[in-house]
């Protein structure tokens, strides 16, 4: 899930906006706009437009902090994040690799049912504590919206299935029993399909009953679980099919590259560069990788730009690209590679550039895998 702008950074991790946020935003802004005068009428029809979207705002901020909170303890736990997308179901913490532990698994996946709920509880205060003092009011009725949503949302997210948070900390304690996280990712892949199933049932019961848009919405979500819960199943099965491979069987092995300090229209005439790949790691003068520029990038420099235009301009600086050592396990670079922008890590022996992995090299060997054991299996 890819965002549509930035918001900026918070905490040092970029959040981003997927543009169906604003379908979610648009929704519960009116549906509520329309609840309002329901439990508090004769107020102007501003005040519950104003009410309905500062509550929806005050919610994806809400969905924010959830979210927030996983990357945070996440970094504290040694595992880097990407960043953060709100989107239509929610938000989406990208991490760049695995928890270590069961135990910093725990740690990770808590942190945001528990943030959920302080919330919920804070917001629940509030609208008691204003309600003692000046009564009940449409400001009363936001917060317990709030209130009520959030509480509704840690609930609904230590349910023990994946995706959600509750998945996790299953895995987490079937890793603990077992000591085999590729087994619990596809026991909590398995309990997210079943939900997610579950859900869909309800929604189309809602659905024929009478209740049409709460069975839909009831329906998306779940078959939102099974899609993330039936891809988070494949690729623990891709871990254990690529388990004690190693990078460099993957690799391409001493890639061309570019230096530097040319420019982006020698980049582009020179034949070294030519119908080859798609991206070429940039070293300095002395071969040192320092990033990686893709030929889509460079092309992309108006023609009349391209000769004042050096490939420092328009590389992938090399913090921002994937690495690993040659000796590494595959299966502990994928995450990486899959949330990099340029799908591809720079293989790196004591800083010098000795190889590229690409997808397509890991689909490649990956295929290669699936069919020697399939005719062994034959075989036997």
């Amino acid at each position: 899930m890819k965002a549509t702008f930035t918001l900026g950074r918070l905490a040092g991790i970029r959040v981003g906006v997927h543009w169906s946020v604003l379908v979610i935003l648009v929704l519960l802004a009116v549906g509520l706009a329309t609840r309002f005068p329901e439990a508090y009428p004769d107020h102007p029809a501003w005040l519950y437009a104003l009410s309905g979207l500062a509550a929806a705002v005050v919610f994806l901020l809400s969905l924010l902090a959830h979210e927030l909170s996983h990357a945070v303890v996440a970094r504290r736990n040694g595992v880097s994040v990407e960043d953060i997308t709100l989107w239509l179901l929610g938000g989406i913490a990208r991490l760049k690799s695995e928890a270590p532990t069961p135990g910093a698994e725990v740690r990770i996946a808590g942190v945001g049912p528990l943030v959920s709920l302080l919330l919920g509880l804070a917001f629940g205060f509030l609208a008691g504590l204003l309600a003692s003092v000046f009564g009940a009011g449409l400001l009363v009725e936001v917060l317990a919206w709030l209130a009520a949503i959030n509480i509704l949302l840690a609930v609904f997210n230590v349910l023990p299935a994946a995706p959600l948070d509750g998945g996790r900390l299953l895995r987490a304690l079937v890793w603990r029993r077992t000591g085999n996280p590729l087994r619990a990712t596809a026991v909590a892949a398995g309990a997210g399909r079943a939900l997610g199933w579950l859900l869909v049932a309800v929604g189309v019961y809602l659905a024929i009953a009478g209740a049409a848009l709460s069975g839909i919405w009831l329906a998306i979500v779940g078959w939102f679980l099974i899609a993330m819960a039936t891809a988070e199943g494949s690729e623990a099965k891709l871990r254990e099919l690529l388990g004690g491979i190693a990078v460099r069987q993957a690799m391409g092995p001493d890639p061309v590259a570019a230096p530097v300090s040319a420019s982006v229209a020698e980049f582009l005439a020179s034949p070294a560069y030519r119908y080859r790949h798609s991206a070429f790691p940039v070293v300095d003068d002395q071969e040192r990788p320092v990033g990686l520029v893709t030929v889509k990038a460079a092309a992309d420099v108006p023609e009349d730009r391209r000769a004042a235009t050096g490939l420092s301009a328009v590389m992938v600086p090399l913090e921002d690209v994937p690495t690993a050592h040659p000796d590494d396990d595959l299966v502990q670079l994928l995450p990486a590679l899959e949330s990099s922008s340029v799908h591809r890590a720079l293989v790196l022996d004591q800083g010098r550039l000795v190889g590229i992995v690409t997808s397509s090299d890991v689909s490649r060997i990956t295929s290669w895998l699936s069919s020697s054991y399939s005719w062994r299996g034959r075989a036997f």
